[in-house]
């Protein structure tokens, strides 16, 4: 009989920490290794807007999430929450803020998106602006969570030239799948692409994003991600209104326009998806930057139109595009903020 292998004289007791002894004292003249410095900001790598999702092994699918997307820095001096555009919106995001100060790290910067959850589980755009204060509003949410997809820098490391499969793996360490606190998990999904993204429009969700394992984090919008929506979703300049008839204060519809070349030009309008509380707030805004004429070339036909400055800018619900180049089936989601830098909609 084999007998079994003694065990290591520093295993035996309990109480005496396990310890490893250097082979030699260490030169102090022996620099020690570098560490990478952390960046004030990082821009965000940005999806490219697909049909339908890619094939092949190279690529793995997450929920598309229908927020603000953020970057969460964890900092020796403290935590600092910076939206898309770089502006500081920590003071916002106080239960987020909290979570990060509880991550197990010394340093960090976490790429995502915050969100306010429906009672199905499902991010809502609306809801979170809500939270917000609408559009320019000061309120702090303490609704909204933070859905971790990336992540950027882990103490002292800059973590940006290394493939999407390494950082997923630290990101899991440091933000466990299944925990439901403020911060979370945007999980990974291992399926065919075509099947998740019939399954997600069928539960209602707004698509799936698709990312190549293989890729570094590239800022900008390279391709190395890639969004596939179920409803299309972008955003347009509120360029006018047609008061209604029935009421007074009340909207018919918004007129939208999207950049082109130099300019904006007249994708049409959007009259459903308002509650009453969007309509108070729009009028309020709108009232303040009235013009007298339109601010691009317009061959509409319709009535008691009030021009505007083009400085507002609405998140708009699609299914298509006319053959003139109008939007079909428009229905309005909220407006945008302008730290978020929504990239208004260019015809091409």
């Amino acid at each position: 009989m084999t007998k079994p292998p003694k065990p290591k004289p520093l295993l035996q007791d309990a109480d005496k920490p396990v310890r490893s002894r250097p082979r030699k004292p260490r030169d102090p003249a022996q620099p020690n290794l570098p560490l990478d410095p952390m960046p004030d900001r990082i821009e965000p790598c940005l999806a490219l807007l697909k049909a339908r999702p890619p094939k092949g092994g190279d690529w793995v699918y997450e929920i598309k999430w229908d927020g603000y997307r953020l970057s969460v820095h964890v900092e020796p001096t403290g935590i600092r929450i910076l939206t898309r555009g770089g502006h500081d919106w920590t003071d916002r995001f106080p239960a987020i803020k909290q979570a990060a100060l509880w991550l197990p790290v010394g340093t960090a910067i976490l790429d995502g998106e915050a969100v306010v959850l429906d009672e199905q589980g499902r991010s809502d755009f609306g809801l979170l602006q809500q939270s917000l204060g609408g559009r320019g509003g000061k309120k702090s949410s303490s609704d909204a969570i933070f859905m971790a997809f990336d992540l950027l820098y882990f103490d002292g490391h800059d973590l940006r030239k290394s493939e999407l499969d390494m950082r997923r793996h630290l990101l899991e360490d440091l933000v466990p799948a299944g925990e439901q606190g403020d911060i979370r998990l945007s999980e990974e999904i291992e399926a065919d692409g075509d099947q998740l993204l019939a399954s997600a429009c069928e539960h209602g969700l707004e698509g799936i994003i698709a990312k190549c394992r293989n890729a570094p984090y590239r800022s900008g919008r390279l391709g190395d991600w890639l969004k596939i929506k179920c409803v299309q979703s972008d955003s347009f300049f509120i360029v006018g209104y047609e008061r209604s008839t029935a009421a007074r204060r009340q909207i018919a519809s918004l007129l939208l326009a999207a950049r082109k070349d130099d300019g904006l030009v007249y994708v049409g309008s959007v009259g459903t998806g308002f509650k009453e509380s969007d309509v108070s707030e729009l009028r309020d805004m709108m009232d303040k930057i009235i013009r007298k004429t339109p601010p691009l070339r317009y061959t509409g036909d319709r009535k008691n139109v009030v021009w505007l400055q083009p400085t507002l800018i609405a998140e708009i619900d699609y299914r298509a595009w006319t053959d003139d180049g109008k939007l079909r089936h428009a229905s309005y989601k909220g407006l945008r903020e302008v730290q978020d830098n929504a990239a208004v909609y260019k015809v091409q």
